[in-house]
């Protein structure tokens, strides 16, 4: 389910929603890094910073998906884009998936912005890539018979392991995590009946 045979070319042709926004979020870390452009600046308009989204920025709850503060950052959020994104753009399509993605990254900053101080900044992808795991956790949890046990067995030991590395890696937007995943869970069941509809 999340292992990747594809070539390169397969992969941009089965899963384009993935591969554009893994394409963005690498084309914004080279914008708001290089040391030849106004990386800072890009940075700083981009980055979630909820004293800025309070005084009506609003743009601040989805640009921070693409926004990384380091390569390290950037690698681990676009690996896990490519291994767990295309399973999902399976189900639903690019242009659901797109949605879901785009929906789960803004729940996951809109969470941190109404409970974190406004002096609070944040940026990744990963609100948006945990709301991924919340979809296959509410496939696990609530509809069995669309996963095998191994599958399922996977899934619940990603989950258990990102929930535990939410809480003991330094720096890590907790509730973004949190976030992000409670709306993959919650957003689910209205992806996959629209999905459904879609295929009638």
């Amino acid at each position: 389910m999340f292992t990747r045979t594809e070539s390169f070319q397969q992969f941009i042709k089965f899963y384009p929603a993935v591969t554009i926004f893994a394409g963005i979020i690498l084309i914004a870390f080279l914008l708001t890094s290089s040391w030849y452009l106004p990386g800072h600046f890009f940075f700083e308009k981009l980055a979630g910073v909820n004293l800025y989204i309070a005084q009506g920025e609003y743009w601040r709850l989805i640009t921070p998906i693409f926004v990384h503060s380091s390569f390290s950052h950037l690698l681990f959020n676009a690996f896990s884009l490519v291994i767990f994104g295309p399973a999902l753009e399976r189900i639903t399509g690019s242009f659901l998936f797109s949605l879901f993605f785009l929906a789960a990254g803004l729940a996951a900053n809109a969470a941190t912005y109404l409970i974190q101080p406004l002096t609070y900044t944040h940026v990744g992808a990963s609100g948006a890539i945990y709301g991924i795991l919340g979809f296959f956790l509410f496939l696990v949890l609530l509809k069995k018979d669309r996963l095998s046990k191994q599958n399922s067995q996977t899934i619940l030991t990603l989950v258990a392991v990102g929930l535990i590395m939410t809480f003991i890696q330094p720096q890590i937007n907790v509730l973004g995590h949190l976030g992000g995943l409670t709306a993959g869970f919650l957003l689910a069941p209205a992806f996959l009946y629209i999905a459904k509809e879609e295929r009638r």
